[in-house]
């Protein structure tokens, strides 16, 4: 069995799409959502979390880079394996040595292209637009000390066209974030 735990700063779209996907549409008696983390109280993943009947734990800023509360939590809840979707946080040091290649982060872009700080969400559609990309996509990949900067795992792209705006990039990514982020999540554990 692995557990797995997602970490989530927003809404929790993806969030809920992981969820479902490992207990109805793909059920697996290896893979279990144990937790979902939050470092703001106020994200609505919670409470996406909550209806499907998922553990959530929220943990502040301060109290996440504090390695005692984190490791406290993973082990309380059993997680061998760490998913990022749409968490804010740079991950610390310590929990990149707990979980070697056991963490995963989807990036609304073909990174290297629009990744580091301040690359998230909106910001990324707005850099694509403005640069005039003919494609933008998403990127799934291991987590490192570099923000954005891990081993890429999988990559899936959308064509885009000139008249296309932020909101439209950021419409035709969702759809390859939801069509692919659990796919490749049940694959990397799959090799585990």
């Amino acid at each position: 069995m692995t557990n797995l735990a997602i970490f989530v700063s927003g809404s929790g779209t993806n969030c809920e799409n992981i969820i479902r996907y490992f207990t109805q549409e793909q059920p697996r008696r290896d893979v279990r959502i144990a937790l979902v983390l939050s470092n703001k109280s106020d994200a609505y993943a919670l409470v996406r979390a909550q209806n499907l009947n998922v553990p959530t734990v929220v943990m502040e800023k301060r109290q996440f880079l504090d390695g005692e509360s984190v490791l406290k939590v993973m082990k309380e809840y059993e997680i061998d394996f760490i998913v990022l979707a749409g968490f804010l946080l740079m991950i610390p040091d310590f929990l990149l040595r707990a979980y070697p290649r056991r963490i995963v982060n989807i990036h609304p872009s073909l990174l290297p292209k629009y990744g580091g700080k301040g690359m998230w969400g909106h910001h990324v559609h707005e850099a694509v637009c403005e640069a005039k990309e003919k494609e933008s996509g998403i990127t799934i990949h291991w987590v490192s000390e570099v923000c954005d900067g891990g081993e890429i795992i999988a990559q899936f792209k959308t064509p885009l066209s000139p008249e296309d705006t932020p909101d439209d990039i950021a419409d035709k990514v969702h759809v390859l974030e939801m069509k692919n982020f659990p796919k490749v999540i049940e694959e990397v554990i799959q090799t585990l």
